[in-house]
């Protein structure tokens, strides 16, 4: 037995519409973004065996987990949000909001903001954990693998639903394929791949994850999947073109 891990880009966002729009701090989901949800909540299989909801303190994931996944009987709130899920740049719309705003709005039976690092957290500017180079998103990207592994165990058949954001999601997997040149994603909003653990015993310092045979079938059907080589080259040339735009609010504001 090993946990499956639903991982999940956020529905549709204010900020997704127009680069001007990206000045917008910890946007709403757009209405075409709400019936993402709704339409994910339908599709979606596994409701009824779900362990965990986890979620980036984002507004727009924290909304994207409640609207497909949440307020159901059977719903396991309240949402774990964990500050290393959040997206990568600068950028207002990438900046979250304190945890007293965020307590105000979702409450304690909702949203777990425990792990939240207040004032640290919405720091992206500094020298902080948070700040969009390489190594510190490759690192964060490690520590969430690694909490995820630690909150949900690895003796169990458990489903845990975990909503972050496009471009932090290929750091997340380690994988960077189909990444179109001028986009940071190749993730659709609302879309769902799942995934285990590598290393059934725990013993991965990396906490390394795999995607399942049956997502890998669902999204690309008999597509063989690429060579370790062949990963690791995408991702140089991925992140390449990615990270030197990542601080890009002081040029853009």
């Amino acid at each position: 037995m090993t946990p499956t891990i639903h991982l999940v880009r956020h529905a549709q966002g204010y900020h997704n519409l127009s680069v001007a729009n990206e000045t917008m701090r910890d946007p709403d989901l757009t209405p075409l973004g709400e019936q993402q949800c709704r339409d994910l909540r339908a599709a979606f299989p596994h409701h009824a065996r779900l362990a965990h909801l986890v979620a980036s303190p984002m507004r727009r994931t924290l909304y994207t987990c409640i609207l497909a996944f949440g307020d159901g009987p059977a719903a396991p709130y309240p949402i774990a949000a964990l500050d290393t899920l959040q997206e990568l740049s600068d950028l207002p719309s990438d900046t979250g909001s304190s945890v007293a705003a965020l307590a105000d709005e979702f409450g304690a039976a909702k949203v777990d903001l425990s792990r939240v690092r207040d004032g640290l957290w919405t720091d992206k500017m500094g020298d902080t954990p948070f700040e969009p180079t390489k190594e510190k998103i490759e690192a964060r990207a490690r520590e969430a693998r690694r909490a995820l592994r630690e909150m949900v165990g690895l003796d169990s058949d458990a489903h845990v639903v975990v909503v972050t954001h496009g471009a932090f999601l290929h750091f997340l997997t380690d994988e960077f394929q189909d990444i179109a040149d001028g986009n940071a994603t190749s993730w659709k909003n609302c879309e769902y791949r799942s995934y285990q653990f590598v290393d059934a015993s725990g013993q991965d310092d990396g906490a390394a994850i795999v995607e399942t045979d049956e997502s890998w079938e669902r999204r690309r059907g008999d597509k063989p999947r690429l060579s370790q080589h062949d990963l690791d080259e995408l991702r140089t040339v991925a992140q390449g073109r990615i990270v030197p735009h990542l601080k890009a609010a002081a040029s853009r504001l």
